[in-house]
């Protein structure tokens, strides 16, 4: 049984700062963190039946696991030019998708640890077909193109219960408790482990039981940015409308051609977000 392991770092157990995150002697023990919760991951996976996984580190510059305290049986895509984002290398070889450490979206029902959506610099809202969303979701209609189920998510409270109310089938481990955006309630790290361990092997004996989340036809995706220089530039796109001030909205023909768009939309964002693409070509 394949098993592809999307990995982020604010669900990670431990992590409830944005300083925690960045590149500084903080960071440098997170990171070790988050290796050791994937790690936790992998060894469940293979307890309940896993024979073959590959990691893909999906935050920020998509580069923070430690290779060589990650668990050797696991490949690792690491590095940020990535066509796919937090998804390259799944197709429909897998057999299931966990999401470890990931997060609550952005001005979601309840608050979530660090919560944002993609890129927490400029987008406000994302719809798919009209519906509200996070990546969690997002990732899990992309891998459902693909035939592979999502089983598996760990991060705070809030963010499952919001990643349940979609997908109640999907296993989950809480790792801690949302207190605010930048305040959480911890258990132990080796606590967490274990209760990723746990629900890591339950998700990969029940994946065969778990079926594929798809979206057919084409696929609507708005997202509403920051700031309208953001929106504006976007437009740069022939397929971008601008349906309002921060507002865009394009259609493909398919999810996973639009999560390519998507990430499309959100890098000229980022670099539209203080004028730095006149900057570039300056």
């Amino acid at each position: 049984m394949k098993i592809f392991i999307s990995a982020d770092m604010e669900g990670i157990s431990g992590v409830a700062t944005n300083q925690q995150l960045s590149t500084n002697s903080e960071y440098q023990r997170f990171r070790k963190l988050m290796t050791a919760d994937i790690n936790a991951a992998i060894d469940g996976a293979f307890n309940g039946g896993a024979t073959e996984i590959v990691v893909a580190d999906g935050h920020g510059n998509m580069s923070n696991i430690i290779i060589e305290e990650l668990d050797p049986r696991a490949r690792l895509v690491t590095g940020s030019n990535r066509v796919m984002c937090q998804l390259e290398g799944l197709d429909e070889s897998f057999d299931g998708i966990m999401f470890v450490g990931h997060h609550g979206r952005e001005g979601g029902s309840d608050v979530t640890v660090i919560s944002h959506t993609l890129a927490g610099i400029c987008v406000n809202e994302m719809r798919i077909n009209g519906k509200v969303v996070g990546e969690t979701e997002m990732n899990t209609y992309v891998a459902g193109s693909f035939g592979v189920p999502a089983i598996f998510t760990s991060g705070d409270d809030a963010y499952v219960k919001e990643v349940q109310e979609s997908f109640p089938e999907i296993e989950a481990a809480v790792v801690k408790r949302a207190v605010d955006r930048f305040a959480a309630e911890l258990i132990h790290p080796i606590a967490a482990r274990k209760i990723i361990k746990e629900k890591a092997e339950i998700a990969v004996q029940r994946a065969k039981n778990i079926k594929p989340v798809k979206l057919d036809g084409p696929v609507t995706i708005e997202i509403e940015m920051k700031g309208p220089q953001q929106a504006k530039m976007t437009t740069t796109l022939p397929t971008v409308e601008l349906i309002g001030p921060k507002t865009i909205r394009f259609t493909c023909g398919d999810i996973v051609t639009a999560y390519k768009h998507m990430w499309g939309c959100v890098i000229i964002a980022m670099t539209a977000t203080n004028g730095v693409l006149g900057q570039v070509n300056a």
